[in-house]
């Protein structure tokens, strides 16, 4: 039940979700194709423009830990909101590419470090006992952003093409409004975060080897569900001839799955625990996206979309909260940025290697089973892991930062 202190929390978190993934990626999807159809761009340019926002959200993820240390988090998200903001603005008209290319890697790089400190945020800002509540909901603004890509763009790119750019401009400038009004109103639980012992005023921070395997299971999972998004509707439209609506139908219950994704995890995290949750989350979600090498009935590649959808959120939400426990509130900034580099990084490997493998192969068949079977390794990965929580886990420890001077 989410009570009305939550909400200045939920309001930072969620809607820093929902500018990084859910409109600076997920709200791109639709556009692309459509710039391709009004001849702005060749379909080879179009693949260039993709990995701009993810060369651009690697960076960001990476550099965001550093900047939130050094500048103010109201300013500094107020900037990535903004290049979010721009990004759509800036690129309604046609353009140069490298002009386009440029504003693409500006919302990767606004993306990477909204992703980080918002709910870094939010999770900090949470009530000891209301923590699971807002990790349930602070990554529903990804779900957001797949249920605007399949529904709410394509009636906009009816219109004008334009008109789809600058609304989306708009719903970004609204996210960010509503960041600003939790982060007015928010006050960080500063009594749980554990004093360091040091000899001088700089801390060394250390994060468990469980923390560390999370990381590196996290990016497991980046890549084995690659073909659920970037292949999924290709695969149903024209590998299987399921036509155009109904494979768009099918990325509408990804949406709905990717809505419903972390309130599932926080429901899961609440009676199983963070440990046991997210190794169930990684095999539930491996099992969905072997689906399509056994049916592609209705009923299957529907379940299939619903469950990837559930699972896509839920395991960033799980994950999340699992890192909070094992390392606690000091280090979780630093390591969920971790997380988020790892996740990014693994996704753009994936994503250039299955396409790859696809262009020798011809079938994305093969690609499920890849993607299956490295959401089950992240899954053991996970099981490897004690079920401690921070103040016993201090397992073997990896000092992952250097004191800073």
């Amino acid at each position: 039940m989410v009570t009305r202190t939550d909400l200045p929390a939920i309001a930072v978190g969620m809607s820093a979700t929902l500018a990084a993934v859910g409109l600076a990626r997920l709200a791109y999807t639709p556009l692309l194709p459509a710039v391709i159809h009004h001849g702005w761009f060749l379909s080879s340019q179009a693949v260039y423009l993709g990995a701009a926002n993810l060369l651009g959200y690697l960076l960001g993820s990476l550099m965001a830990y550093r900047l939130s240390e050094r500048f103010e988090a109201r300013g500094l998200l107020g900037i990535a909101f903004l290049g979010v903001m721009l990004s759509f603005i800036l690129c309604s008209l046609p353009g140069a590419f490298v002009w386009f290319f440029f504003w693409r890697f500006v919302s990767g790089v606004a993306g990477g470090i909204l992703m980080v400190v918002g709910p870094s945020i939010a999770l900090m800002a949470a009530a000891t006992g209301r923590k699971t509540t807002v990790a349930s909901l602070v990554f529903t603004g990804i779900g957001m952003g797949a249920i605007l890509s399949a529904t709410v763009v394509p009636l906009l790119l009816r219109i004008s093409l334009t008109g789809a750019w600058l609304v989306l401009g708009m719903i970004t400038l609204l996210a960010g409004l509503a960041c600003d009004w939790g982060l007015r109103r928010i006050r960080i639980q500063q009594a749980e975060i554990p004093t360091q012992q040091t000899t001088d005023s700089s801390p060394i921070q250390k994060v468990s080897i469980a923390a560390f395997i999370v990381v590196i299971a996290y990016g497991f999972d980046a890549a084995g569900f690659v073909p659920h998004t970037a292949f999924w509707v290709d695969f149903l439209e024209r590998e299987k001839s399921l036509g155009t609506s109904a494979a768009s139908f099918q990325w509408l219950l990804f949406g709905i799955g990717a809505i419903v994704g972390p309130m599932v995890a926080g429901f899961l995290g609440n009676r199983l625990g963070w440990h046991r949750s997210l190794a169930l989350g990684f095999f539930i979600k491996a099992a969905a996206i072997a689906i399509p090498l056994l049916s592609i009935s209705f009923f299957w590649r529907s379940a299939s979309s619903l469950i990837v959808g559930v699972m896509v959120t839920g395991l960033v939400a799980l994950t999340s909260g699992r890192l909070m426990e094992l390392v606690g509130p000091a280090a979780y900034k630093r390591v969920w940025g971790m997380g988020a580099a790892s996740f990014s990084s693994a996704q753009a490997l994936s994503g250039y290697g299955m396409s790859a493998l696809y262009g020798v192969l011809g079938s994305y068949i093969p690609l499920f089973a890849i993607g299956s079977i490295l959401l089950a390794s992240g899954g053991l990965l996970i099981m490897l892991t004690p079920k401690a929580h921070t103040s016993t886990a201090a397992v073997a420890t990896l000092v992952l930062c250097k004191k800073e001077d």
